[in-house]
């Protein structure tokens, strides 16, 4: 636990340095406002919110509201039928939350609706049992949501996260919460799943309320297969700070537990994450459980100091000088190592360069100690959201924008790293990432690395003209982990999962990667090589898969494209789609699940419900760039892991 310092000066997302901005992530910066955000003095209005909403997010509504939706025109996802949930299947893709469509106020779109950030598990013992979970809005804010499925993900029914407060600090006997997300999920070997939620309170960005205090927490579902959860979770990371004088943001925690029957750590926790401190730094740190999630480790450093680093921004290196770091991924092999790979950014750079690096540490003894880090690849982060997309577009931020005059695709989104072990070579190691420069889209067609925008991200040429498009990239190691992908870690030479025609000149972004039980390994992803995707940004899924590691095939997932969200808006579109999606395999069947944006959204039509013998009606929307406004809904599906075409 950290508690608040007595007398330390305020920190919070307006005192981030540049770096930091960069690294924190979408949910976090969502709920917390970004560095240009004042206090308001009344939520939701006056002056001081003309750009930004009561919570740091713009206060954006569609253009016109309108046709009226008539009664029985009502789409699935308000209207319940059958046992009541508002189901819902897009052919073969089944929505896995069942909660029905609130009507929010049209410039708070998506506060009571969206659902996002999507991770998802299989019991590994019994394949019949699934756990979901996402970024759940439903109640108005941001939750850490959940869902179950008792038939291999043919349907599925809600549950509830008891996480409106945990146990207090000292005296308090509770700490309430006003928001939470950056869910993942996972299932030991005896039948119990657990759920990892970040738990924060915003401060005075929305309220007269100081209090900033925020907590990773961990939920065990105990032998009913993630239909309830322990009251109240068990904290693996928490800063009490009812004063809003801390000095810490904790960010971006993922767990993983071995689920191995022959390791010597079985049915281990671990989490890992992100830690902004008030001296600019951004070290990845680890903690674990040996009885279920009942109590957890003292904190252990991931991202040690290495050579690899020799950037350090002018921020202090109290932990060495791998101080800017983010989006950790913990994943064990069947022997019970445990690895860690994450995102660096203290690469040295040189002229126009902007690549940065994924590195990797191992611990053999439970999490206790870890290896200094190695490298797994460089990478190419995405590129800088306004320069490319209009001043404005969503200012800060990285996205995917599409090809040509369109301007839609405004949504944050960055590369971040995933990875996972043979189960049949315990040496055997990948990790799998995104980069915007790869055997595709390299120096050759035009796509070059241009250095950085003012706000810190990435710049190219050749973005909006077909030049470069975004890769998912496998990085191997055969000896675990100790180096990888023989002696080249240029992203220009690694070996790429989406090897279709299409994929060549099209983006495929926010991947996950797990092995079946024979060995075979499987990828998911957003992918923009079907129909006019690249050009119009809308988006699909796919999922890729290889016995080699060499040859992969791909096959659609997704029955229909996906338009860009239009929820949480900016003037030029849906400005948050989360960070990453999931994905859970067994045997040869793989279920990846995503945030999915076929479905309408409704409003009340403006000139109803004025009066006596007024009723209210439902209208759908335009929004200010044109689109239908719509819903994210957590989908999923059952698909064969593909194999090589050729």
């Amino acid at each position: 636990m950290t508690p608040s310092p007595a007398g330390a000066a305020p920190f919070n997302v307006k005192h981030l340095n540049k770096i930091q901005s960069r690294l924190i992530s979408g949910e976090l910066l969502a709920e917390l406002g970004d560095a240009g955000v004042r206090g308001n003095l009344v939520p939701g209005g006056g002056d001081e919110d003309q750009d930004h909403g009561a919570d740091g997010a713009a206060n954006t509504p569609p253009d016109s509201i309108g046709p009226t939706v008539g009664r029985g025109g009502l789409p699935d996802t308000y209207a319940p039928a059958g046992s009541g949930a508002c189901s819902e299947r897009l052919g073969s893709n089944v929505k896995v939350n069942q909660n029905c469509l609130n009507v929010s106020d049209p410039d708070l779109q998506g506060r009571g609706q969206a659902n996002n950030e999507s991770f998802i598990s299989q019991d590994p013992f019994n394949r019949n049992h699934i756990i979901a979970s996402d970024n759940d809005y439903v109640r108005g804010d941001g939750t850490c949501g959940a869902a179950y499925s008792l038939d291999r993900g043919r349907t599925w029914n809600d549950s509830t996260v008891p996480n409106s407060f945990t146990r207090g600090q000292g005296a308090n006997a509770r700490q309430y919460w006003q928001a939470g997300g950056d869910t993942s999920v996972a299932w030991d070997t005896r039948g119990n799943a657990y759920l990892s939620c970040q738990l924060f309170n915003r401060g005075t960005v929305a309220s007269s309320d100081p209090d900033q205090s925020s907590s990773f927490v961990v939920f065990r579902s105990t032998g009913n297969n993630g239909a309830s959860w322990n009251f109240p979770g068990r904290y693996t990371a928490a800063s009490f700070d009812p004063a809003g004088a801390a000095g810490v943001l904790e960010d971006k925690e993922l767990m993983t537990v071995d689920a191995s029957l022959s390791s010597p750590f079985r049915d281990r926790v671990y989490i890992t994450w992100t830690e902004f401190a008030a001296d600019g730094t951004a070290y990845i740190y680890e903690t674990h459980s040996s009885d279920y999630g009942e109590t957890f480790s003292p904190r252990v450093l991931v991202s040690s100091d290495s050579a690899m680093c020799p950037t350090t921004f002018g921020v202090p290196t109290p932990q060495g000088r791998c101080n800017e770091n983010q989006y950790s991924d913990p994943f064990t092999g069947p022997d019970g190592a445990l690895y860690v790979a994450w995102s660096n950014f203290n690469n040295a750079v040189t002229g126009t360069d902007n690549r940065n690096q994924v590195l990797l540490a191992k611990s053999t003894d439970g999490g206790t100690t870890f290896s200094a880090p190695v490298k797994v690849s460089d990478y190419y982060d995405l590129p800088d959201c306004d320069t490319y997309q209009g001043d404005g577009a969503d200012p800060g931020r990285a996205c995917v924008p599409e090809k040509g005059t369109s301007t839609k695709s405004v949504f944050r989104a960055t590369n971040y790293p995933s990875g996972a072990v043979n189960p049949t070579r315990p040496n055997q190691v990948v990790v799998t990432f995104g980069s915007y420069i790869n055997r595709h889209s390299n120096e050759s067609r035009g796509c070059t690395p241009a250095g950085f925008a003012d706000s810190g991200q990435d710049a190219y040429t050749g973005v909006k003209t077909g030049g470069c498009n975004n890769d998912i990239l496998a990085s191997v190691s055969d000896n675990g982990g100790a180096s990888f992908t023989g002696t080249t870690t240029d992203p220009r030479a690694q070996t790429s999962v989406t090897q279709e025609r299409r994929q060549g000149d099209t983006d495929q972004f926010w991947q996950w990667v797990a092995f079946s039980s024979s060995g075979t390994l499987a990828v998911d992803y957003y992918d923009r090589q079907y129909g006019s995707d690249e050009t119009t940004g809308y988006s699909d899924i796919s999922l890729s898969g290889s016995r080699d590691l060499a040859r992969f095939g791909a096959d659609r997932v997704t029955t229909s494209s996906m338009p860009p969200p239009t929820q949480f808006p900016g003037p030029n579109g849906g400005q948050f789609y989360g960070d990453y999606t999931g994905l859970t395999v067994t045997n040869e069947e793989a279920h990846p699940v995503w945030s999915d944006t076929r479905a309408v959204d409704v409003f009340l039509c403006p000139d109803s419900a004025t009066g006596a013998g007024d009723p209210p009606r439902l209208c759908t929307a335009t929004e200010t760039n044109g689109l239908h406004a719509n819903d994210q809904e957590m989908f999923t599906d059952s698909v064969r892991i593909p194999k090589a075409h050729r």
